[in-house]
C-alpha cells in the first residue's frame, strides 16, 4: 500500500491559469519536458507570442504576467508544440483549442437549500436534450416546473468539457471547464443559483474513473497520470497514488462545489476507481464534500453491491441496480445481457425490496465472468439506496434507447412508478419520466474521423451477443450514434406533457410525490418498518409508523385479481385506484390502522 497525504498536506499547487489584480499566474506540471512556455493567442486562434515559465520544483513550472488579463487565450508549449491545458477553467474553442483565462463574475443570490438525505427525490437530466435549445439558460426556465412537480434534487449528466457538439458527457477530458455548447460558465452558475432559490439542490455527475479518447492531453504532460497496474474498460487505469492526479480529482471537485456551488456529486462507475493508497480517493472525496456541511452529498454508481462504500468510504448512497433489473424482468421477461441472472419472479422482487438488493454472493455477474457480487445491505439505511425504474443508462444503453413503457406497456410503467415512489428508498427519475415521455434517449456522440467510425461500428458489435440482434439486418436498424438525427430525436417533446395519458401520468406523479412529502407513514423512511411479500402474481409492500400502516399492492399478472383478503379492511387511496379488484399490471395504495 502506498501512503498518500491529503491535498492540504501535500501542497500540490493549483495548476492552470489564475487571474487576480496582479495579472495572471500560469502553472504547469510535466515530466516530459525541461522547459515550458505559455503561448498566447488572438481570438482567431493565431499565435501571438510565447513567454517562458520558470522551474519552481521538480517538473513544476510557473510564471506571473501583469499584462495578461482575464479573457486572454493560451496553451502550454513543452519545448516545442503548444498543447491545450487539461486544467483550464474555460475552453470556449473546445477541448483542442486554446483555453481562456477565466475568473468567476456571477454574484449568487441564494444559499444552499437545507434538504436531508432521506427527503431527496432526484431528477436526472441531460442538458443538451432536456429542452429544444439544449442550454443552461433553457433548463433554467424549467426549474419552477420541476419544483412544482415535487422533486428537490437535480442531477446533471457530466459537464466536464468533452469533444464535439453533443454527447452524453462521459468522455470528458477537462475536469475544470464546463462543456461550451450548453452556454457560458455564468449561465451554469445562474441555473444552480435559481435552482437553490426554489429549494432544489443540484448534483453533478463526475467521471473520475477514466478520460475520453479524444482531447485527453494529460499523457503529453506526463505518463504518470496512468498506470498499467490496473486495467479498466477504457484501458490503463488512472494512478491515484500520483499526487498530481490525486490533486486533479480533489481540486476539480472543490472547484465545482465552491465556484459553481454544486451540492455534491454522483460518481460514475466507481468499481473502476482502483486506488492502492491507504487513504482511498473515494474516502478523501467524501471527507472533502462533507466538510462543507449542510446538504452536500456524494453518491456512487457501482454494480458490486458493496455496503463498504457507505460504511467505510463514507459515501451517502449507492445506485442499487438490482431493483431496476428485477422490476424490468418481472414486467417484460427480458433475459438478455445483464438481465440473465434475474428471474421473472415477483417473490424475488419482494426479497430484493426487503433486503435492499438481491445479490450478495449468490451468483456470478454475467458481464464479468468469475466475479461474484456483493455483501448484505443490512447496515444501510433506506436513504443509502438509490432506486429507479429508468435512468440514462437503462434507456440509452438499450439498442434503440426505448423507454420502459414500450416493452412493459403503459399500465406496467405506471405500476412500476407507483412502486418506486412508495418505497422509503431515494427515488431517481429520468427526464420526462413523470409524464411517460414518448421520446427515446439514444446513445449519441460527435467524434471526428476514424474515432467516429469506430464508435458507430462498435455500437453495432456491442449488441452482437444479444439474442434479439443475432441477424445482421436487425443490428443494422440500431441508430447510428454519430448520426445527427440520433441526437436531435432524443430531445424531450414538452408539448406532449399536457395531453392524454401523458397528462394523467404527470398528475399521478405529482400526487405520489405529494404523498411522499405529507403522508405520516410515507414520510417515515425506515427499512426496519417495512415488509414485502407476494400472493400469487401480486406484490405487496407494507410500511408502518406508530399506529398507522400503508400497503402497496402491485399486480404483475395478466389477469384482474381480487385484493388479497388480509388487506380488504384497508381503504384505497382514491387517486391511485379504480374499481373493486386489482387489474392486470396495476397498483393501489391502501390506508389503515396498524
Amino acid at each position: 500500500m502506498t501512503q498518500i497525504q491529503s491535498a492540504s498536506q501535500r501542497q500540490v499547487p493549483l495548476l492552470g491559469a489564475h487571474a487576480d489584480t496582479n495579472g495572471t499566474t500560469f502553472r504547469a506540471w510535466t515530466t516530459q519536458a525541461d522547459a515550458v512556455d505559455v503561448v498566447l493567442f488572438d481570438r482567431d486562434q493565431n499565435e501571438l507570442e510565447r513567454r517562458s515559465l520558470r522551474r519552481v520544483a521538480d517538473g513544476l513550472f510557473e510564471g506571473t504576467f501583469e499584462d495578461v488579463k482575464e479573457g486572454a487565450l493560451y496553451k502550454f508549449a513543452l519545448g516545442g508544440d503548444a498543447w491545450p491545458d487539461p486544467y483550464a477553467r474555460w475552453m470556449p474553442y473546445g477541448v483542442h483549442g486554446p483555453a481562456e483565462v477565466w475568473a468567476p463574475s456571477y454574484e449568487f443570490k441564494h444559499d444552499h437549500p437545507k434538504v436531508r438525505r432521506e427527503e431527496l427525490v432526484i431528477y436526472e437530466l441531460h442538458v443538451g436534450t432536456f429542452t429544444a435549445e439544449g442550454t443552461y439558460a433553457a433548463a433554467t426556465e424549467k426549474l419552477s416546473y420541476l419544483a412544482h412537480l415535487g422533486v428537490n434534487c437535480l442531477e446533471l449528466l457530466p459537464l466536464s468539457a468533452f469533444p464535439g457538439r453533443w454527447g452524453w458527457g462521459y468522455d470528458g477530458v477537462a475536469h475544470f471547464a464546463p462543456f461550451k455548447e450548453y452556454g457560458s460558465p455564468e449561465d451554469l452558475m445562474r441555473l444552480i443559483d435559481e435552482a437553490h432559490g426554489l429549494g432544489l439542490v443540484v448534483l453533478l455527475d463526475m467521471v473520475y474513473n477514466h478520460f475520453g479518447p479524444s482531447g485527453n492531453y494529460l499523457p503529453v504532460y506526463s505518463d504518470r497520470y496512468f498506470t498499467a497496474r490496473h486495467k479498466t474498460p477504457w484501458g490503463d487505469a488512472l494512478d491515484y497514488t500520483n499526487p498530481y492526479l490525486r490533486a486533479l480529482v480533489t481540486d476539480s471537485a472543490q472547484h465545482w462545489l465552491k465556484t459553481y456551488r454544486f451540492d455534491g456529486f454522483r460518481l460514475d462507475a466507481t468499481q473502476s476507481i482502483q486506488d492502492d493508497s491507504q487513504y482511498h480517493i473515494l474516502q478523501e472525496l467524501a471527507d472533502k464534500v462533507h466538510a462543507l456541511g449542510g446538504s452536500h452529498f456524494l453518491f456512487c454508481e457501482d454494480y458490486r453491491n458493496l455496503p463498504d462504500l457507505v460504511t467505510q468510504f463514507h459515501m451517502d448512497g449507492i445506485w442499487a441496480d438490482d431493483f431496476h433489473h428485477q422490476v424490468r424482468v418481472c414486467l417484460t421477461g427480458e433475459q438478455d445481457g445483464h438481465f440473465r441472472c434475474y428471474a421473472p419472479k415477483v417473490d424475488e422482487l419482494a426479497r430484493g425490496i426487503a433486503e435492499g438488493w438481491l445479490y450478495y454472493g449468490q451468483c456470478e455477474w454475467p458481464l464479468e465472468p468469475g466475479f461474484i457480487r456483493g455483501k448484505p445491505a443490512d447496515e444501510l439505511e433506506a436513504s443509502n439506496l438509490i432506486y429507479f425504474v429508468q435512468n440514462h443508462d437503462q434507456i440509452g444503453n438499450r439498442a434503440f434507447g426505448d423507454r420502459l413503457q414500450e416493452t412493459a406497456g403503459e399500465d406496467g410503467f405506471l405500476a412500476a412508478s407507483m412502486l418506486l415512489l412508495f418505497l422509503p428508498t431515494v427515488p431517481l427519475l429520468f427526464q420526462g419520466q413523470e409524464w411517460m415521455a414518448s421520446t427515446r434517449f439514444a446513445f449519441f456522440s460527435d467524434h471526428e474521423g476514424e474515432l467516429g467510425h469506430a464508435v458507430s461500428t462498435g455500437r453495432l458489435e456491442e449488441f452482437g451477443h444479444f439474442e434479439a440482434f443475432q441477424k445482421p439486418e436487425l443490428r443494422a436498424q440500431i441508430p447510428d450514434p454519430q448520426d445527427e438525427t440520433t441526437f436531435h430525436s432524443s430531445k424531450l417533446d414538452w408539448d406532449e406533457a399536457n395531453d392524454g395519458v401523458h397528462a394523467k401520468t404527470l398528475g399521478l406523479y405529482r400526487e405520489l410525490l405529494r404523498l411522499r412529502r405529507e403522508d405520516p407513514v410515507l414520510t417515515h423512511r425506515s427499512r426496519r418498518d417495512l415488509a414485502a411479500g407476494t400472493e400469487g402474481d401480486v406484490l405487496w409492500v407494507r410500511r408502518w409508523n406508530d399506529d398507522q400502516q400503508r400497503v402497496l399492492l402491485v399486480n404483475f399478472g395478466h389477469e384482474e385479481v381480487e385484493i388479497p383478503a388480509r388487506f380488504r379492511d384497508l381503504s384505497p387511496v382514491a387517486a391511485t385506484h379504480e374499481g373493486s379488484g386489482l387489474a392486470a399490471r396495476s397498483a393501489t395504495i391502501l390506508v389503515g390502522a396498524r
